[in-house]
Formats: C-alpha cells, structure tokens, sequence
C-alpha cells in the first residue's frame, strides 16, 4: 500500500486505535464483497455482450428473409397491402411483458413477447390472391420482432451493467487505494505514538523510581550515622559513670558525716 494517501487527522487514544481498527476491517470486508461483486458482474456482462453479438447476427438474417418475403407478397398481391393490414388490425396481437432478473443485487429489466392467438384482426387480407405469402410474411415479421425483443432485453441490461461496473470499480479503487492506505497509515501513526507515550512514561518511572533509591539511601545512610553517634554517646556516658565509680571506692571524695 502506498503512504501517500496520508492519514486522519485524530488525537492517538487507544480508543481510537480501536474505531481505526474496526473502520480498517470494514474496509477490507467491503473490499472483498465489492470484488466478488465486480467479478460476478463482469462475468455476466461478458455472457450478454456474446448474446448481443448472436443476437444482432440472427437479427440480420431473419430481416434479410422478412424483406424477400415482403418483396413476395408484393409481387403475389399485385401491389402494396400495407393499407389493407393497417385499416384491418384494431389490437394487437404481438405484446411484450417484463420482469426483472437480480444479479448481485443489480436489477437487470428483461423484454419478453408473447401472442394472444385469439386476435387475428387482418386473416382476410390476400384472399384474393397472395394469401400464402402474407401468412408466411406475418410468421417471419413475428419471428423478426421477437428477435428485435430479445435484443432490446440484452442491449438494455449491456448499458445497465457498464454503468453499475464502472461504479463498483470506482468504489472498489477507492476502498484499496485510498481508505485502506489511509487508515493503515492512521494506524501506524497511533501505534507510534502510543508506543513513544509508553516510553515515555517508562523514562519517567525510572527516573522516579531511581530518586527514590536514592532518597531510600540517603534516609538509611543518615539513620545510620544516627545510630552510630548515639551509640558513641552511649558508650562514653558509660566511660564517665565508671571512672566516678572507680574514685569513690578508692576514697578520693571524703563521705559527709552522719549525725546520730
């Protein structure tokens, strides 16, 4: 991870070394989701970008073969019936109905047709002459608008998709540039903090520590002498109390006289 991302401005508690942490692990957990979540989307939209292609290759075909089967009807007609076709039909009978397919929490919209087989407004169209061909002009233009269906289903979920890719892709470079060199970066910066606190404090408990030594040593030395000068005293008040002793039995200080 790169250092340039620079770093929070926070004031380094432990407390916060424990919101940084838990901020950090989030980030990687988001990472992570975002990534499989890219990965699946991807995948995905590789599989509709190859169905696009299929999908554009048919549709290219079958409008080949719906235009030579109009050209067919024309010429079986005797002209143009796309004002009969038009005056006869009142519904329709090529409808579309959706749905939504959920990939990885992305809704992909889906087109799909269907044919209500009881309208069939324009049967008498070609009775007189090209009935077969507008038949099979109508089935090969019903098989062209369900390609047409199919493809619109796949070109609208191609757009969604490059759109919600570039934004977890987007994210995702953010989470692993960004946040998480940052909060790397916040990390070491509590920890180096702390760690310089630590020692700190350390230096200052050694140093008190060691001015009470030697208080201790100078409180003991101090008491010692104490001792041992009034030891001295002891010894020499004896001296004196036996030397006054010593006269007194030799008779060097007459007794006062008693009285009877």
């Amino acid at each position: 991870m790169s250092s340039g991302a620079g770093r929070e401005q926070v004031f380094p508690t432990r407390q916060v070394l424990g919101q940084m942490n838990s901020k950090l692990k989030g980030a990687q957990t988001g990472h992570s989701l975002l990534k499989r979540k890219s990965e699946a989307l991807t995948k995905r939209f590789r599989e509709i970008l190859k169905r696009i292609d299929e999908a554009k290759r048919k549709m290219g075909r079958v409008m080949q073969i719906a235009a030579f089967s109009l050209a067919e009807v024309t010429y079986a007609a005797g002209g143009d019936v796309g004002y009969q076709v038009q005056e006869s039909v009142k519904n329709a009978r090529f409808r579309i109905r959706t749905k939504q397919e959920n990939v990885s929490g992305v809704f992909l919209p889906q087109f799909e047709s269907y044919t209500k087989e009881d309208i069939n407004d324009f049967q008498l169209t070609g009775l007189g002459k090209g009935g077969q061909q507008v038949k099979r002009c109508r089935e090969t233009y019903a098989r062209a608008v369900e390609t047409l269906v199919e493809l619109a289903s796949l070109q609208t979920a191609f757009v969604i998709l490059d759109e919600t890719i570039k934004v977890v892709n987007r994210r995702v470079n953010a989470i692993e540039h960004v946040i998480i060199p940052r909060t790397e970066n916040t990390i070491k910066y509590i920890n180096s903090e702390l760690d310089e606190l630590d020692r700190e404090e350390f230096y200052r408990l050694k140093k008190v520590s060691n001015k009470k030594q030697r208080d201790q040593a100078a409180s003991d030395k101090e008491m010692k002498a104490k001792r041992q000068q009034e030891q001295q005293n002891g010894v020499k008040k004896n001296d004196d109390e036996d030397e006054e002793e010593a006269k007194d039995v030799l008779g060097e200080h007459e007794d006062d006289d008693v009285i009877f």
